[in-house]
């Protein structure tokens, strides 16, 4: 379906609320500090300001704070795209709660039901394992490094309590660098999510692949992607074991194809089980950012990441709310953008948003009330029927009947 923002428009383009899933949705432009809160018709609910430009991925936690991917400018890689190096917890006032320093994370985390945190952080690749990484561009980065990636887990307090290194465990001769990218990295991780099984599901952009990681073995039980996806930005674990997936499409199958999709993937069939892609096709490209929610009434929430722009589709694939993020943010690297790394929507059901107003009861959707009058409707017709069949029944009984 042909979008109706695009960039003409800006702000809420389209809504029909009785398709959506209603709720408040949150975001972080990539070249500032600032995190927006915005409900359905695009009105800024909350607006935090943070010490640190973002270097990636904002959550609504369901205690009502939200964790923030900062960027230190001073980091040791800052230059590299993604770069983050902070991560602050930070309450509806802006007050910071918790922070965590590490020069070397970038982009993304994952903050565990256990109150622990999962992040990627670029680590050196071994020069006689770097050799052997087949794929991308000549050379190497700064200093004739590769970086490549370990995934950290860390307790409230810091504290490293699990590490898995990328390239103990990949293949360089299987596990390539897309052939556009540079040498200077080998995997690139964009997003990390948990799988229902506990597994550990990653994205990582340069090898255009997604890996899920056995977490007692640190053992790959699967990687895929490799002649499907282009420089995919993100990937989400959903509850029916499938695999969200943004796929930016940048040079898909070896030619440059200028459109993005979403990929619904079925590790077990290892197949595409549903997708969405706009007619025309280049209606919907991002080159890179961007991301993808499976939201509970099954539509699907996509953010096109270089234009700022949000969509929620359904299952037959019919936009129902669109969105196109007004502000614009100067940056030597990207120029006047309006940039967005991803956002998430949080229905109003969610505990993270009731705490975020105080609120620890359930609030009443008007879905719930739509049912509830029907219910009531349905209890008052079968009154009346009942009152009615009384009626009869005593008119006829002195008859004899």
């Amino acid at each position: 379906m042909a979008s109706i923002g695009r960039t003409k428009y800006v702000g809420t383009t389209y809504y029909s609320p009785s398709e959506c899933h209603i709720g408040l949705t949150i975001l972080a432009p990539v070249c500032s500090n600032e995190v927006f809160l915005i409900n359905m018709v695009g009105k800024i609910i909350k607006k935090w300001e943070l010490p640190y430009k973002s270097g990636g991925h904002v959550d609504l936690l369901p205690n009502g704070h939200i964790l923030y991917s900062g960027k230190l400018e001073d980091g040791p890689l800052a230059d590299l795209e993604g770069a983050g190096g902070i991560l602050l917890e930070v309450d509806k006032e802006g007050n910071i709660v918790w922070e965590h320093k590490d020069p070397y994370h970038h982009h993304t985390f994952c903050r565990l039901e256990n109150g622990n945190t999962l992040y990627p952080k670029w680590v050196k690749v071994p020069d006689e394992i770097a050799k052997k990484v087949k794929g991308g561009l000549a050379g190497f980065g700064p200093d004739g490094v590769m970086w490549g990636d370990a995934i950290v887990e860390i307790d409230p307090n810091g504290n490293v309590l699990w590490e898995w290194i990328a390239h103990e465990h990949l293949d360089p001769e299987v596990d390539t660098i897309w052939p556009v990218c540079s040498h200077a990295e080998w995997t690139h991780i964009t997003a990390i999510d948990i799988m229902e099984n506990g597994d550990i599901l990653l994205n990582s952009q340069r090898t255009s692949s997604i890996f899920i990681i056995d977490k007692k073995t640190g053992n790959v039980n699967l990687r895929w992607g490799k002649d499907e996806l282009s420089l995919q930005y993100h990937a989400t674990a959903l509850k029916n074991g499938n695999v969200l997936i943004f796929d930016n499409g940048w040079q898909s199958y070896g030619e440059g194809q200028g459109f993005s999709r979403v990929l619904e993937f079925d590790p077990k069939k290892r197949k595409i089980v549903w997708g969405y892609e706009e007619d025309p096709p280049h209606y919907l490209f991002s080159s890179f950012l961007g991301s993808c929610q499976r939201l509970p009434n099954e539509n699907t929430l996509l953010v096109e990441g270089t234009t700022g722009r949000l969509m929620e589709i359904d299952k037959k694939g019919s936009m129902v709310w669109e969105y196109v993020f007004p502000n614009r943010y100067k940056s030597e690297k990207y120029g006047n953008n309006s940039f967005v790394f991803g956002a998430r929507r949080y229905g109003l059901d969610y505990i993270g948003l009731r705490k975020f107003y105080g609120l620890e009861r359930d609030w009443i959707l008007w879905q719930d009330l739509e049912s509830n009058k029907k219910l009531q409707k349905k209890e008052e017709e079968e009154e009346e029927e009942k009152s009615m069949e009384d009626l009869i029944r005593s008119r006829l009984e002195p008859l004899g009947y």
